[in-house]
């Protein structure tokens, strides 16, 4: 379902990941209404949803996905064929950002107050995340002649994020967010500086999550 979702933004059927700001957001989304966020740039709740009796939660792999055509816009640029990006380049970086995001979104959760667990429950949430449409500004590609990678920002990913009950799957909320990634560092690009950037994002973004949780819950009490 996630993939679908994920599948969805990048093909551009709801104007989500290529441009968020320039085109008006759809009011409602897979029965879900367009609510104000100081954290994300879309946000949508089921109407009526109660977050109250949600304490523990089921955190599932993180999706990653590059944006569809950056490696060969990335490697059209470049002369130095042992400079390009290969296809086992990018296999193993989606290998490790799934294990890091997943890890970081754990820890997010855990840190917030919530018990991680992997059976469903009446008290149990279901999160799902995506990290997809990343561009990397300059990797840092190993090549035989000495060589240097220069940007003022690693790049820039999209977030989708769910959440949804852990016994019916109910999709009770969602959100998506663009943001870029070291946009404070100028200069030489390494793979360990683009790494640490984008960890740096992506903890923001678990982080935000979070704090949007207790946001809802306590709006829930309110009511």
């Amino acid at each position: 379902m996630l993939r679908r979702t994920i599948a969805a933004a990048i093909l551009g059927c709801v104007p989500l990941t290529v441009s968020i700001a320039a085109a008006a957001p759809p009011v409602e989304w897979d029965g879900l209404q367009r609510v104000a966020s100081k954290r994300f740039d879309l946000a949508y709740l089921q109407p009526g949803a109660d977050f109250r009796t949600y304490s523990k939660v089921i955190v599932e792999p993180t999706e990653v996905a590059f944006h569809k055509n950056w490696r060969r816009d990335y490697n059209s640029g470049t002369r130095d064929l042992g400079g390009r990006v290969s296809e086992r380049d990018i296999q193993e970086a989606l290998k490790q950002g799934v294990a890091a995001g997943t890890d970081i979104f754990i820890n997010a959760w855990r840190k917030g107050g919530y018990t991680i667990v992997d059976t469903p429950g009446p008290d149990v949430l279901k999160v799902r995340t995506g990290v997809v449409n990343i561009f990397v500004s300059a990797p840092d590609v190993r090549t035989s002649a000495r060589s240097y990678t220069f940007s003022e920002e690693a790049g820039h990913a999209t977030l989708v994020v769910e959440l949804r009950d852990s016994q019916t799957n109910a999709l009770l909320g969602r959100a998506v967010d663009q943001k870029v990634a070291g946009d404070n560092t100028r200069g030489q690009r390494t793979s360990v500086s683009n790494r640490g950037d984008f960890r740096d994002l992506v903890e923001t973004w678990a982080n935000d999550s979070v704090r949007g949780m207790n946001e809802l819950k306590n709006l829930s009490a309110n009511r």
